[in-house]
């Protein structure tokens, strides 16, 4: 057989295997066990919010990839101010704002912005004079008669800010182009005057949907809220230089869905047909990662080109053997499973658990390593 193609089937086995738990005792372990581990870290998280103050907001982490500290740091103080504000709204949450910031400016992404908050160059849509630019056929006017326009990381209409501003940052000004004030005006406006609850899924819907009336917009906020959610079950990562740069981008690509034969360098890509799972779960249909395709990925923002394919990969690097244990891992080694042959690869990130794209219908997660599978860890960076 050639040994590319074997390569292939060794991943498509892993399909297989994860497709059908019952005839694989490891498999069924590691079912029984994630779910009941994911529950214990939901409980600690619900524990950690009512204990923050009835009005729902979360902890934030100290860092989050893809979200420069500033605009972290103004989405968490206003899911906490917004109480005061808004004193009938409850389950504000800086995961719902970043949400928002992510579809409508990226997180200002590829502007300055200052430790006060302010954002430079603005953030600037095109006039709203009814001339199709932007889909707006219906020209909307300021109170001073000049055309209104979406402005700041959360695209406030300027007719919408007027009603909502708020100073975020106590300098005595409101300003939509400010991190801070704009995250605390969205807060109030996604609000509203009356009693809300964000943490009921159908008021979010609706608040949503007042922000953008786009079913397709909405769509995207909840997956993207989705995925910030799961960053606080994420455990603390003991990591640096190079280590820490490989699982940053992997945890940045966190509910990303898995496509089999998906992912490249730059990023996620188009799955292949493999004729059995994959395609009985349209991964041919979806961007996004397989297993080693997301190693793949991570890796490279160190300078590290790994080949496409979890067996290829196991025989790079310094082995970690499986009787060493897990306590022998550094965060950023790779973990592999082999139920026979390996079939799967993770990137360690700590406390006994891995960043990876398990397998098709799933998405980019954290799992815990079952030792039944663990074939041993291979390191790459020391």
């Amino acid at each position: 057989m050639n040994p590319l193609l074997a390569l292939h089937v060794a991943e498509h086995v892993r399909n297989e295997v994860r497709e059908h738990p019952k005839r694989w005792g490891c498999l069924a372990l590691f079912l029984l066990f994630g779910p009941a581990t994911a529950c214990v870290l939901v409980a600690v998280l619900i524990i950690v919010v009512i204990a923050g103050g009835a009005d729902g907001s979360s902890s934030t982490p100290g860092h989050v990839p893809g979200i420069p500290d500033i605009m972290l740091t103004a989405y968490h103080q206003a899911a906490q101010r917004i109480g005061g504000i808004r004193p009938a709204c409850a389950g504000m949450r800086w995961t719902i704002l970043a949400g928002i910031a992510e579809v409508e400016s990226r997180h200002a992404s590829g502007r300055t912005i200052a430790p006060n908050g302010d954002i430079s160059p603005p953030i600037l849509g095109p006039p709203l004079d009814g001339s199709g630019v932007g889909g707006n056929r219906t020209p909307i006017r300021n109170p001073d008669g000049t055309f209104a326009r979406a402005v700041g990381p959360f695209q406030f209409l300027t007719t919408t800010w007027a009603s909502v501003e708020q100073d975020g940052n106590d300098d005595g000004v409101r300003n939509p182009h400010n991190a801070f004030d704009a995250a605390l005006g969205a807060a109030a406006y996604l609000c509203g005057i009356g009693p809300r609850d964000l943490k009921n899924q159908g008021q979010l819907r609706a608040a949503l949907l007042r922000y953008n009336a786009s079913q397709a917009y909405v769509a995207q906020v909840l997956a993207n809220i989705e995925r910030y959610d799961a960053v606080e079950l994420q455990p603390p990562v003991n990591a640096s230089g190079a280590a820490k740069a490989v699982i940053d981008a992997a945890m940045s690509q966190l509910g990303v869905p898995y496509a089999w034969g998906g992912g490249t360098a730059a990023g996620p890509s188009r799955g292949i047909r493999d004729g059995g799972v994959a395609d009985r779960h349209g991964d041919y249909n979806k961007i996004g990662f397989d297993c080693s395709g997301l190693v793949l990925f991570a890796y490279a923002k160190v300078g590290i080109t790994l080949p496409h394919n979890s067996r290829a990969q196991f025989v790079l690097g310094t082995r970690v053997p499986k009787e060493a244990g897990l306590h022998s891992l550094y965060p950023g080694d790779l973990v592999f499973y082999s139920p026979g042959l390996i079939h799967h690869v993770g990137i360690y990130v700590g406390d006994k658990k891995m960043i990876n794209a398990p397998y098709s219908g799933s998405e980019v997660r954290i799992d815990e390593i079952v030792l039944d599978e663990y074939a041993g860890g291979s390191r790459l960076m020391r």
